[in-house]
């Protein structure tokens, strides 16, 4: 295993390490009893019922799904993502 990390370059074994951290910053979200459901039913994803794919739904959402997707591709993205894209669409007045 050594010898893998020994070959990949240090940038991106710190790109590794941040994205890991912000994966962390999202989960804390979640109680440890919601982290278990989730996985849970992550799981058995092939073969669960319409109430828990919405359960499934509704923890998984809970995440910020597009906030956690944009913050990584702003961590290892060599250019500086646009602004509108961290925040998202202005919402209608």
């Amino acid at each position: 295993m050594f010898r893998t990390v020994r070959a990949i370059p240090f940038f991106k074994i710190l790109a590794i390490a941040q994205v890991a951290l912000l994966v962390r910053r999202h989960l804390v979200v979640l109680t440890p009893m919601e982290r278990r459901r989730m996985a849970e039913l992550a799981r058995h994803g092939h073969h669960l019922s319409a109430d828990e794919r919405h359960e499934l739904f509704d923890l998984v959402m809970k995440l910020e799904p597009r906030a956690f997707a944009v913050s990584a591709a702003d961590y290892v993205s060599p250019l500086p993502l646009p602004k509108r894209l961290l925040r998202g669409r202005r919402r209608p007045r």
